[in-house]
């Protein structure tokens, strides 16, 4: 088996190599049952322990209330943008927006499909470079719901804290759910892809007070309609079983490094290194501004897109993969989820001390 190199992809992004282990045997024969895991109905003892044993989980490293309940569906982020105006908004109601990106972009664009939107705050005029400095969102307290994306994995900003409103919070935590403590009891609705930061792509992790899931309309298909999956515990139709198969692996490794708090630390420690190694020289230009740096895709720039280039196929030589900045950005994106080792990010802020003085 190859070496296995240092996988700064945003998503779908590195894995422990424990999970991908184990995940390897239990495909072919799942817990010696003669079976492999994803030819297990969804319906089986065994599949049922899976997930009720992922939601437990998740419940006690987010400390989700009880009043909470926990989905796991398909569709990705993306039907989420849908789904919460859906559920929540309609023709007469406005929800607020903060237009941070692409992802919130794009959810704003499936929200005036449904009804209003107010957009509080946009940053797309500076290239999504920056948050709010004012998280006073007491405009938005008569709107249905405030909407916000709480990582940015394009352009590389992060809500270090989080906007204060007295209506309805929904977030899309996809990039960096699980990095840090999060006060649940603070949103209606937080969601996330789990290929990013908690899994495999397929399965879309929906957090939502239990309120919620009386507001859809009666018009609202019923795929659509939140209540349906939570009065079903996921099991309305077949829902996304190695992905939450998946979740549950990286769950029992996070809280065998010591839980959130722990994996905290440990991020807090890799982004300083790769920020102090853009800090240190003209040669580097990090994108997002500095009070909103993401701990989770740190995104920069080097003098031309030729050496940009440069960069990234000698990197690529030293098995660090996956550099390249998203094409509407361009530059280089180093995307470090808990998952990715300490070790990786030394070697890349080694890389770049040895490229900068080579080609300054």
């Amino acid at each position: 088996m190859p070496a296995r190199v240092f996988n700064f992809s945003p998503g779908p992004a590195t894995l422990p190599q424990e999970v991908l282990l184990q995940a390897s045997k239990d495909i072919v024969n799942f817990n010696n049952s003669g079976i492999g895991l994803i030819e297990m109905s969804h319906r089986s003892k065994d599949f049922i322990a899976i997930t009720d044993e992922t939601e437990r989980l998740l419940r006690e490293l987010m400390n989700i209330p009880a009043n909470y309940k926990v989905l796991f569906l398909q569709g990705g982020a993306s039907t989420q943008f849908a789904m919460v105006p859906m559920n929540l908004l309609g023709p007469d109601k406005t929800a607020t927006y903060l237009n941070t990106g692409t992802w919130s972009k794009n959810a704003i664009k499936e929200a005036k499909l449904i009804g209003k939107v107010e957009v509080a705050f946009d940053s797309e005029g500076t290239k999504f470079d920056r948050l709010p400095d004012n998280l006073d969102f007491s405009s938005a307290n008569d709107k249905e719901y405030l909407y916000f994306v709480s990582n940015n994995t394009i352009f590389g900003t992060q809500f270090h804290e989080f906007p204060k409103t007295k209506t309805t919070m929904i977030c899309d935590m996809s990039s960096d759910i699980l990095s840090r403590p999060v006060d649940v009891s603070s949103f209606g609705i937080i969601f996330a892809g789990a290929q990013k930061n908690m899994g495999t792509a397929g399965c879309t992790v929906v957090i939502i007070r239990d309120d919620l899931l009386d507001l859809a309309p009666a018009t609202l298909p019923t795929m659509f309609k939140y209540k349906t999956h939570a009065d079903k515990g996921s099991m309305f139709n077949t829902p996304p079983c190695f992905g939450i198969y998946t979740v549950g692996l990286v769950l029992k490794w996070l809280q065998a490094q010591g839980g959130v708090p722990a994996i905290t630390e440990i991020n807090n420690k890799k982004a300083a290194l790769v920020y102090q190694a853009i800090d240190a020289t003209d040669f580097y230009r990090g994108h997002a501004q500095k009070p909103y740096r993401s701990k989770m895709n740190i995104t920069f720039n080097l003098p031309t897109p030729e050496l940009e280039a440069k960069f990234v196929k000698e990197a690529l030589a030293k098995d660090l993969n996956g550099l390249k900045g998203h094409r509407s950005v361009g530059g280089i994106r180093a995307s470090i989820y808990n998952a990715f080792p300490l070790d990786g990010v030394e070697r890349l802020v080694e890389f770049m001390g040895v490229f900068a003085k080579q080609n300054s």
